[in-house]
């Protein structure tokens, strides 16, 4: 059964206020929950997207009605040139970026014999090389603010593995290695980064899947549901907070118990 989300509100404390925030892929699904808990939590937020460009500017409409300042940036982040271009127009904006989450990502499955050199290329440069190239441009602010959370959405197949994504696997076990080593090269600056490893979310993507495929991903999930966007949200939101300040470098599963079962 699905759990009811909170009720969305910029109430309470604002342990963001004064923060900025970019959540790359955040027109929707995950990235979507993820840019509108910070705002309800205070902060400012770049909402960047790739072709989506009505679904983004949707989200920065909420965003603002939460009484934070918003705005929505085009770029494909397997270009470096592209996300070079949307970090100086947000700083430009804002002034600094000091959360940054790597949401945006693909999948393009197919069992290893069949799999092109393009399936892989293709998924590892928006998932790893993608999240590489946009934590080494918000680095550069954080640093010089000594303040920053780096958050990275990878995935419990980076942890148990699944058949027909060895190209998504090995991409976000990749991520994984790369935010463990992020995270002890800027702690001494105060910059956090933690890997948030989801398991099957109730998203568009798997809202299409058919409902016998359902069922068989739910009847390995120890809770017995699927989790929701704003359960993944809630997680990074506390890891962007105060509260969260001596965890680093860590792989935090939010899947029900799913890698528990292999």
């Amino acid at each position: 059964m699905a759990q009811s989300e909170p009720t969305r509100t910029a109430e309470g404390p604002q342990e963001l206020a004064g923060r900025v925030a970019l959540v790359t892929g955040g027109g929707r699904g995950i990235g979507k929950a993820i840019a509108l808990k910070l705002a309800t939590m205070g902060a400012d937020v770049a909402v960047n997207y790739n072709a989506s460009a009505d679904p983004a500017e949707t989200v920065v409409g909420e965003l603002r009605d939460l009484g934070v300042r918003a705005e929505s940036y085009q770029a494909d982040i397997t270009s470096t040139e592209q996300i070079d271009t949307m970090f100086e127009s947000a700083i430009e904006e804002f002034g600094k970026v000091d959360i940054l989450v790597n949401n945006a990502g693909i999948i393009k499955d197919r069992l290893l014999i069949r799999m092109t050199d393009d399936d892989w290329d293709r998924v590892v440069a928006t998932d790893l090389r993608g999240a590489f190239a946009c934590t080494r441009a918000a680095a550069r602010s954080m640093m010089k603010t000594r303040w920053g959370r780096i958050i990275n959405i990878s995935s419990v197949v980076a942890l148990a593995g699944n058949p027909g994504q060895a190209n998504y696997a090995a991409a976000k076990s990749g991520l994984n290695g790369f935010t463990m080593s992020v995270a002890k090269e800027l702690a001494p600056r105060n910059v956090t980064a933690n890997i948030v490893a989801p398991g099957y979310i109730t998203t568009d993507v798997t809202d299409a899947l058919s409902d016998e495929v359902k069922k068989q991903l739910t009847d390995h999930i120890p809770l017995g549901r699927r989790g929701e966007a704003w359960e993944v949200a809630e997680l990074v939101g506390f890891l962007c907070t105060p509260r969260a300040s001596y965890i680093t470098g860590q792989v935090l599963a939010i899947d029900g118990g799913l890698a528990l079962t292999g």
